[in-house]
């Protein structure tokens, strides 16, 4: 079944510090169920792993192993306009106190009625009040 996972639950395959079971449990789903993402998703989860090469978390070749890993999964972008932005995600994410950026993996899970993988605790609280449903599993 699809799913939408946020940039939090996929880092957390690549910095040891994040990990937990549920983005264990969320990456081996991930080699055979669809992975829908907002179109930001790519640049969320590269700008991350530049910090995390910058601050030596991880090397370059780290990185590049890891990007190889993300290109063999099955991701569906979804899109996205400038308008949807303004009138959709903007609201969104005042009534829910979250990012633009969370408020587009929780629109889109409930738009499209898939569950949303995350280890952002303002995201899950979000998800929990709006009615859209999470992948359940231990996020410590």
């Amino acid at each position: 079944m699809p799913f939408v996972p946020d940039a939090s639950v996929v880092l957390a395959w690549h910095f040891r510090d994040e990990q937990s079971p549920l983005a264990e449990a969320v990456a081996t789903r991930s080699y055979s169920d669809l992975a829908v993402v907002p179109p930001h998703w790519p640049l969320d989860v590269g700008n991350a792993l530049l910090r995390g090469e910058r601050r030596a978390c991880s090397s370059a070749e780290d990185v590049s192993r890891f990007v190889e890993r993300l290109a063999a999964l099955d991701v569906e972008i979804d899109p996205l306009s400038a308008d949807e932005v303004y009138s959709v995600l903007l609201p969104l994410a005042r009534a829910h106190r979250l990012s633009v950026y969370d408020a587009a993996y929780l629109e889109l899970a409930g738009r499209r009625g898939l569950p949303l993988a995350t280890l952002d605790e303002a995201l899950v609280r979000a998800a929990q009040a709006a009615g859209v449903e999470l992948l359940e599993g231990d996020r410590s």
